[in-house]
C-alpha cells in the first residue's frame, strides 16, 4: 500500500507539473498574439482616433463656429478624391478613376452624405473624374464646377452625359470667385490662365478653403507653369495644409510655390508602387528641407483632418518613410 501511495503521489505531481506547463505555454501564446496584433498597422485608420494635433492660432476665431470642418483625403489608389464636410454641408473634389465610382459612393454613404453642395472635377484626366459619373448619378448635386477645358475621351463624355441626363448645369471655374460651404468658405485660385495648350493638368481647378483660422490649399495636378501664374496673380495662397499637386510629382510643387503656401502639413494622394514613381524624390526632399510634415494615402490609407476653426486634428501620424515611389 505504501508503494502504491508513493506512485500515486508521483503521478499527481507529474499531472500538476503538466497543467502548470500547459498554462505557461497558453499564457506565452496569448502574449505573443497580443504583441503581434498591437504591432500590426491598419492602412485606413478610423477618423475617431486623434493622434496628432496642431494649434493654428491662439486667438479666438471670429464669431461662433459650431459646424466642425472635416477634410477626407480618400485612398483611391493612383488618383485624387477629397470629401469636405462642414456641418450638414458637403463637397466632393474629384472621384478617382473609372474603377472607383462605387468605392467613393459607399464612402460617402458611410459618412451619411445625402446630397452634395458642390462637386468639383479639377480637370478631365481619368484618375480624377473617372468615378464622377457614378457620384453625379447617385447623389443630388447643387453646383458642379469644371474647368473650361475638355477632352475627347470616353471618361469625359460619361461625366458630361450624366450631367445632361440629370439636367444639371456646369459652372465653369473662375479664379477669384468665393463660395460658402456651411460656416466655411473656399475661393477658386486656378486656373488663372486659359493658355496652357493641351496640358490638362495646368487647367486644374484649385481652391483655398478657410474655416476660422485654419486653411487648406488644393490645386489638382497644377504644374510649374500654372503655379507661377498663381504666384503672379497676387492672390492669397498661404495655407496650413497643402495637398501636394500632381500626386507629389517633380513637375509641380516648386520651392517658390511651397514658400508662398508655407504649409505646416502636406498630403500626397498616390497609389502604392504606381508606375509613375509618385511621389518623386525631388518633391519629398523639398518638403523635408522645409520642415513640412507629410501624410500619404499609399502608406496610410484615408487621411482625415478635422478643424474646429483653431486646431487641426488628424486620424494618423505623419509618415516617416520619406520613400519615393518605385
Amino acid at each position: 500500500m505504501e508503494n502504491n501511495n508513493i506512485r500515486k503521489g508521483k503521478n499527481n505531481n507529474r499531472k500538476k507539473g503538466f497543467f502548470k506547463m500547459r498554462a505557461v505555454i497558453i499564457a506565452l501564446i496569448l502574449l505573443l498574439t497580443g504583441c503581434m496584433t498591437a504591432g500590426s498597422k491598419e492602412k485606413e485608420q478610423p477618423d475617431t482616433t486623434t493622434v496628432n494635433k496642431y494649434t493654428v492660432s491662439d486667438k479666438a476665431s471670429e464669431g461662433q463656429l459650431t459646424d466642425k470642418l472635416t477634410v477626407h483625403f480618400l485612398d483611391v489608389g493612383q488618383g485624387d478624391c477629397v470629401l469636405i464636410t462642414c456641418g450638414e454641408h458637403a463637397m466632393l473634389i474629384d472621384a478617382g478613376d473609372n474603377s472607383m465610382g462605387t468605392t467613393v459612393e459607399l464612402y460617402l454613404r458611410k459618412q451619411n452624405i445625402k446630397k452634395l453642395d458642390y462637386v468639383i472635377g479639377t480637370h478631365p484626366d481619368a484618375d480624377h473624374i473617372g468615378g464622377m459619373d457614378v457620384i453625379i448619378y447617385k447623389f443630388d448635386c447643387d453646383t458642379i464646377i469644371l474647368p473650361d477645358f475638355e477632352k475627347n475621351t470616353a471618361t469625359y463624355r460619361d461625366v458630361i452625359d450624366t450631367i445632361n441626363n440629370k439636367n444639371y448645369k456646369i459652372t465653369r471655374s473662375a479664379a477669384g470667385k468665393t463660395y460658402s460651404l456651411g460656416q466655411s468658405e473656399f475661393t477658386v485660385i486656378s486656373p488663372v490662365s486659359d493658355n496652357y495648350g493641351d496640358n490638362a493638368n495646368n487647367y486644374s481647378v484649385g481652391i483655398r478653403l478657410t474655416y476660422g483660422d485654419t486653411s487648406f490649399l488644393l490645386a489638382g495636378d497644377a504644374e510649374e507653369e500654372a503655379e507661377e501664374d498663381m504666384l503672379d496673380s497676387g492672390q492669397e495662397l498661404k495655407a496650413d495644409v497643402f495637398k501636394a499637386s500632381h500626386h507629389g510629382s517633380r513637375t509641380s510643387n516648386t520651392e517658390e510655390f511651397l514658400e508662398a503656401v508655407n504649409p505646416k502639413y502636406a498630403v500626397i494622394s498616390c497609389g502604392e508602387n504606381n508606375k509613375y514613381g509618385h511621389p518623386h524624390a525631388q518633391t519629398l526632399n523639398t518638403l523635408r528641407a522645409m520642415g513640412i510634415k507629410v501624410f500619404r494615402t499609399d502608406e496610410q490609407g484615408a487621411v482625415i483632418i478635422k478643424s474646429d476653426g483653431k486646431e487641426l486634428t488628424f486620424n494618423c501620424s505623419p509618415s516617416e518613410s520619406w520613400k519615393a515611389g518605385n
